[in-house]
């Protein structure tokens, strides 16, 4: 059952880099538990900050100024989020 997102999670931005597999499940993990959500990816290596900041401990999506996972991702973890 898909987990329905609030309208101010309705865009995630997910960091990531690429040959990240962990980074390739998560996604794939967030796209089948929200269909249809739009989700803007950032290579952490792209900018010196961001590579800074997140280094290995990727991915990482959050939702405006809210973090929702980081490394892995599973459906019961975004209903925890959503509830706290």
């Amino acid at each position: 059952m898909a987990v329905i997102l609030d309208v101010w999670m309705s865009r995630v931005t997910f960091y990531s880099r690429p040959g990240c597999r962990l980074c390739d499940d998560a996604r794939r993990q967030l796209e089948l538990a929200e269909p249809g959500l739009e989700i803007e990816e950032i290579d952490v290596d792209s900018d010196p900050d961001l590579r800074q900041r997140y280094g290995l401990d990727i991915p990482v999506a959050v939702a405006g100024e809210r973090e929702l996972f980081r490394h892995r991702f599973t459906p019961a973890a975004l209903r925890v989020l959503r509830n706290a």
